[in-house]
């Protein structure tokens, strides 16, 4: 089922979104609560379908990432204690799935973020990542041509 994934700024966790309105998105918190809340236009909405992390060559898209845990943990969620490990403990992990993440650009917190992204989506049962994530219409889809 395609859907589409949001992070909003300045408030915790990941949104799926339900419905748009005309001044506003209606979206469903991917937590316990599930609850409905309206993201304005004020709010710094993010779909994770046009999040990348930089590497030493090409930005690499979070889905693809997200998959990679995912193989990495057999589809369960993130085995590494995330929350208390040390930066070199993180660092060495997040190593194992993107080899060639840059570490000047790619800090402790980020990386963080996202095996606490991807521990929600586990918990939601969405692990296609590729194909639950790509970008819909509408999404902000970079349609640059490579030559």
């Amino acid at each position: 089922m395609l859907q589409t994934i949001l992070s909003i700024s300045g408030k915790p966790g990941l949104y799926k979104l339900v419905s748009r309105g005309k001044m506003n998105l209606i979206v469903e918190a991917l937590d316990e609560t599930h609850r409905r809340i309206p993201a304005f236009a004020t709010d710094r909405v993010t779909s994770l379908a046009d999040i990348a992390m930089y590497t030493d060559a090409e930005d690499v898209p979070l889905m693809t990432i997200l998959a990679s845990i995912r193989d990495k943990e057999a589809g369960k969620e993130c085995s590494l204690n995330f929350k208390k490990c040390s930066s070199k403990e993180l660092r060495a992990y997040f190593g194992e799935v993107l080899p060639n993440f840059d570490e000047d650009r790619v800090h402790d917190s980020d990386i963080k973020k996202l095996f606490s992204w991807y521990n929600v989506l586990i918990k939601n049962e969405i692990t296609d990542f590729e194909k639950d994530m790509k970008p819909t219409e509408g999404d902000n889809v970079d349609d640059r041509i490579e030559d």
